[in-house]
């Protein structure tokens, strides 16, 4: 079946050559798929991003992730626990109808909902009000100075749309790939720059320049039509890009960057990505449900943690898996991220350490446990879990490889299928950009259906101590003292050995020579910076 779908894709891309040939038609291929046109089903940088094309937020970032206006012209802190907001007036959705406040209130309540993946992007008990058709006030119960940071990936909805179509409810990423997903998680219907004309998930999607979007006398790009082609495989998405049948390929392994560089008419962008990959345990459950313990579970216990902290030869992974591109990581944020990150180092790989932290542990004969990973999502990520087991092997730990494409990974992992996981590797880019959304979202106590606390914190780890310093970030003002509390905060997570930091990936886009476009530092791909010589 998994030679059949890498088949059908390479067919679509080969037939997308009449495309990368038009000199309006940007064809680009990621290797993973836009399963759901709904932006809230799911919080992964290529989904959002990708419909961040489409649906628009009430800031926006630019090429350099600076906060700028988005479908808010201006915005103001009236008091300590309110915000105001301006919107654009003018403002229209693809189908026609207005922009006005009822619809950033319903999406206010839309995102906070069940099924959805975003649920983060605003305080569950802010309270939005439209004070007019183009004036919103947001109430909340404490200070909050990082209140818009996340907005560029929250798109407002339409919500006599949602309604018509009966899709107020949000798909869940459980549910994304099947037959039951409402009509927003099929039809789009946003204020970008771009309107969605087709979709066939795990075919191609097919974009168009919108002509009437509120921006347009000021576009920074001159392409009407955008074809997105998902293809897996590597050596197959590569060879598209070399033959010209695509403008541009996303990521290029880092093993075929020369290849990429040398041809005619193509060259690689290569560039530091902000996403910190990882490893984490279930820390919650009584007994982990896939393992050969039993009876308890021995990721409650550091030792263990660290053990397999101390496994990882972390340079091994760099040197041949990731060729160089990438950094180690000591935190779970880029140290871009955090001025005093520099203050923290990695544990020292040290297998024999590792062996006698087991064993002082009570698992001196090792055991087994399975690892979730996708293998389509991140660079190198089924290799990188691959050299990871053969190392833990060396002490004693049998991985029992559960490697899926990142549809159903997370469907698998996320909160709307209970967590089920015992060990994985995941990938964070702090929507914010800041150090309480990793806090919070990562490592903040959660219960045992995320609808409380970390939601994305997937094993579990809980710190009540942690918690409270997480509190405090959010409402301190002060850079200095808020940055000391950061400090405090990873110091915890890092004694704790909450989750293991592997490293931040580096960014490889391979394009066409006569392509211009903008490589965000977040990874997103953004169609309005794209310019076709």
């Amino acid at each position: 079946m998994r030679r059949i779908l890498l088949g059908t894709a390479a067919v679509v891309a080969l037939t997308s050559a009449a495309f990368a040939q038009d000199e309006k038609t940007f064809s680009y291929a990621f290797q993973g798929e836009l399963k759901s046109l709904d932006q809230y089903t799911l919080n992964e940088t290529f989904s959002l991003g990708t419909l961040g094309n489409v649906y628009e937020g009430l800031i926006k970032r630019d090429g350099d992730l600076n906060i700028i206006p988005g479908l808010a012209e201006s915005w103001e802190i009236v008091d300590d626990t309110t915000w105001r907001f301006h919107l654009r007036k003018g403002v229209k959705f693809h189908n026609g109808n207005d922009f006005t406040a009822e619809d950033v209130v319903f999406s206010a309540d839309r995102v906070r909902s069940q099924g959805s993946d975003l649920t983060t992007r605003i305080p569950k008990d802010a309270k939005f009000e439209a004070v007019d058709d183009y004036t919103v006030d947001v109430h909340l119960s404490s200070p909050n100075p990082i209140l818009h940071y996340e907005w560029g990936t929250w798109g407002i909805m339409d919500k006599d749309w949602a309604e018509e179509n009966d899709a107020v409810a949000v798909t869940s990423a459980t549910s994304a790939g099947e037959d039951n997903q409402n009509y927003a998680a099929l039809h789009a219907n946003g204020t970008g720059p771009f309107k969605i004309v087709s979709h066939e998930a795990g075919v191609q999607t097919v974009f168009e320049a919108n002509k009437d979007w509120w921006d347009w006398d000021n576009r920074d790009f001159n392409i009407d039509k955008v074809v997105f082609t998902p293809i897996a495989q590597d050596a197959t998405r590569v060879n598209a890009l070399l033959s010209g049948q695509i403008d541009m390929a996303y990521p290029i392994p880092v093993q075929d960057i020369p290849r990429v560089d040398s041809n005619p008419g193509t060259d690689v962008l290569t560039g530091p990505e902000l996403r910190t990959i990882f490893l984490g345990f279930d820390q919650m459950r009584d007994e982990l449900k896939s393992s050969s313990v039993k009876g308890k579970n021995p990721f409650k216990d550091v030792r263990v943690r660290k053990a397999f902290y101390q496994a990882i030869d972390i340079e091994a992974i760099k040197k041949k898996i990731m060729r160089d591109l990438s950094s180690p990581a000591a935190l779970m944020i880029a140290p871009q991220l955090y001025s005093k990150s520099d203050q923290f180092k990695r544990y020292p790989y040290d297998p024999k350490a590792a062996k006698a932290l087991l064993e002082e542990a009570g698992y001196g004969d090792g055991f087994t446990v399975m690892m979730d990973c996708p293998n389509d999502r991140y660079v190198n990520d089924e290799q990188i879990c691959q050299a990871i087991s053969a190392m833990l092997a060396k002490i004693g730990i049998t991985i029992e490889p559960n490697f899926q494409p990142k549809t159903q990974y997370f469907a698998k992992v996320l909160a709307s299928n209970k967590y089920d996981t015992s060990f994985y590797l995941l990938g964070w880019t702090p929507g914010s950009l800041d150090s309480w959304n990793v806090l919070y979202n990562l490592n903040n106590c959660r219960n045992e259906d995320g609808t409380e606390g970390g939601a994305f914190n997937l094993g579990g780890y809980c710190n009540k101590d942690l918690d409270a310093l997480t509190a405090k970030i959010l409402t301190e003002n002060d850079p200095d003292t808020r940055d000391e509390l950061i400090g405090d905060a990873f110091t915890i997570i890092h004694d704790d050995v909450a989750h293991i930091p592997l490293h931040q990936q580096g960014l490889a886009w391979g394009k066409s020579t006569n392509i211009d476009l903008v490589q965000r530092a977040d990874n997103e791909l953004m169609f309005y910076h794209i310019k076709k010589n």
